[in-house]
């Protein structure tokens, strides 16, 4: 009877089998602790958490890249004393991420307590906009009181605030800015974007990124409301973009002695293409979407009207709700010459107002590859800020979050402006004359040909001195061709006979001499002008000629050299 060797070798198990063996052995405290470790990982690239890089640069923040033409004013009276300018910025440590900061300020924010007395202003097409007034802020259970009526002879400053897409005066950012700078004894108005705030759509327009008229009226009637008081201006988001545009728009004829735009979207076409591109943006492109089509629910009779109201309701994106009704509201061909027109980075290089640009690059909404870097270097009346964190709108800081970078920096920068010479710089008037909307085809410089063939520039003054001395030379010579008339009248009634000298005899040299000269005088004229005009001439006409003259030359060159060898055989 054969018995089993105690030595041999088990049957092989699977390796499979042996494997999972191990993984049973391996506790699962050990398991979660790996997940865990996935998940930080990945919500630390989801999320760009910073907290590392602020830990390595030990919290002390990033500095703040400025970014000026050299020769600016701008910068030299005002921006070289900004000392949170030209500091660093450092976020919240819990949170230190783009998106926990926007996320924060949409939902909590931290806004300060303050009241408003709302004014209610009628555009010339029947719009409803809503100015709201700054009346009072708390601060630590202590009120500071604001004029609730603000004097026309009142030389405060006056700032006026533009908030972003669907923002309004009860925004968190917005309460941060108006709260500061009304605390330091400014008078702060809040201009409502046209059916918001709790206002109607009266009228059969709307408002959009390149929407400049509501912003113009608004400031002309504050302008001559207050003739004393000097206005300051602040956009944010589609409103900072809006800034840009009317200050390019009106240039030197904008009352506004100071502007700052925050996080302006610059380039539209970029920042749509930009929210589509990752997870992340698109969770982004959804709120926007959702937020546009409860203002659209909110004024469903007027724009179920003038607008494609099927597909807004159906919109998912920023885009489609502007293909359906931004587009055909505004009159544009289509979403992308709206985007392309309404950009504010095509306008920055004309503004002529002291203005403070301030944008981040870790921006989730409006990225910083649209920011307009040489136009603005360009640009002496432009100063741009950027920083390395802040994400759209918040830039927290301290422990507590109660405090906004960008409000600190921009009411340093008006309280400079105010107090340097750029502040009393007069707003000219262009004369009409010059006006650069006249059609230049009319304008100088004009061609002038003279009598020897030479071609000089003529303006058109000199134009029209040349026309009244031809037409001053016509009427010479009519009158004396008026005054001739009777002479001649008078010599055939008298009968008087000329004697001409008899014809001399010419001789063939003579003929010949008379028919180069001119072309000699020509030539020599020519040659005085300009000595390399008759090679110039000869080189080109040898250029032009030589085609022909070449070919023939072959050719002849050819014939001959065949006749030579012919002969040649010939004797031999």
């Amino acid at each position: 009877m054969d018995c089993l060797n105690p030595l041999e070798p088990a049957a092989a198990e699977s390796p499979y089998e042996v494997l999972l063996r191990a993984v049973l052995l391996i506790p699962v405290s050990h398991y979660l602790l790996g997940l865990s470790l996935i998940v930080v990982v990945f919500l630390y690239n989801f999320l760009e958490i910073h907290i590392l890089q602020d830990l390595f640069t030990g919290l002390r923040g990033q500095k703040v890249v400025l970014t000026f033409h050299p020769s600016s004013q701008l910068y030299r009276d005002v921006v070289s004393k900004c000392r949170i300018l030209h500091g660093r910025y450092l976020s919240t440590p819990w949170l230190c991420s783009p998106h926990l900061q926007t996320v924060f300020l949409h939902f909590l924010g931290n806004s300060p307590v303050l009241s408003y007395r709302r004014q209610i202003f009628i555009t010339s097409d029947g719009g409803t906009l809503a100015l709201d007034w700054v009346k009072n802020v708390q601060v630590k259970n202590l009120a500071y009181q604001v004029n609730d009526v603000v004097e026309q002879d009142d030389k405060k400053p006056i700032l006026i605030i533009i908030p972003g897409l669907t923002s309004d005066s009860n925004s968190a950012y917005v309460k941060h800015l108006a709260f500061s700078m009304a605390k330091h004894g400014w008078n702060v108005v809040v201009s409502n974007h046209r059916g918001l705030g709790g206002v109607s759509i009266t009228s059969d327009c709307f408002y959009n990124a390149g929407w400049t008229e509501d912003v113009r009226k608004v400031i002309d009637h504050l302008h001559c409301q207050f003739p004393e008081a000097p206005l300051f201006l602040v956009g944010t988001s589609i409103g900072a973009n809006i800034l840009v545009k009317y200050l390019a728009e009106d240039g030197i004829n904008a009352p506004i002695v100071g502007a700052a735009a925050i996080c302006s979207p610059w380039d539209l076409l970029i920042c749509d293409r930009f929210i589509n591109r990752k997870l992340a943006q698109r969770f982004y492109n959804k709120a926007l979407t959702i937020g546009l089509k409860d203002y659209a629910h909110l004024h469903e009779d007027v724009l179920s009207r003038l607008s494609n109201w099927e597909g807004v309701k159906k919109s998912r994106s920023v885009r489609d709700f502007d293909d359906c009704a931004t587009r055909v509201l505004g009159n544009y061909e289509t979403v992308d010459t709206y985007y392309r027109r309404s950009s504010s980075s095509n306008f920055v290089g004309s503004v002529t107002t002291p203005l403070l640009c301030i944008s981040s690059l870790d921006d989730p909404v409006c990225t910083s590859e649209a920011i307009p870097w040489d136009e603005c270097r360009l640009n002496t009346n432009v100063v741009l800020a950027v920083t390395q964190h802040g994400g759209h709108l918040p830039f927290f800081e301290g422990l507590t979050a109660k405090s906004v970078w960008w409000v600190r920096a921009v009411d340093e920068f008006f309280g400079i402006l105010q107090s340097s010479p750029l502040s009393h710089r007069k707003k000219q008037t262009p004369d009409p004359a010059t006006s650069p909307l006249d059609p230049s085809i009319d304008q100088a410089p004009y061609v002038h040909v003279k009598e020897d063939g030479m071609v000089s520039a003529a303006n058109n003054q000199v134009a029209e001195i040349e026309v009244q001395h031809q037409e001053n030379m016509d009427e010479n010579k009519s009158e004396e061709t008026l005054h001739a008339e009777p002479n001649v009248q008078e010599k055939q009634n008298t009968k008087v006979e000329l004697t001409q000298p008899p014809d001399v005899a010419r001789s063939p040299e003579q003929d010949i001499t008379d028919i180069v000269a001119p072309v000699k005088r020509c030539l020599n004229q020519l040659s005085r002008q300009n000595r390399k005009s008759l090679w110039l001439l000869a080189y080109i006409a040898i250029l032009t000629t030589w085609p022909v003259v070449g070919s023939a030359l072959s050719v002849f060159l050819r014939k001959r050299f065949q006749d030579l060898l012919s002969r040649v055989s010939g004797k031999r």
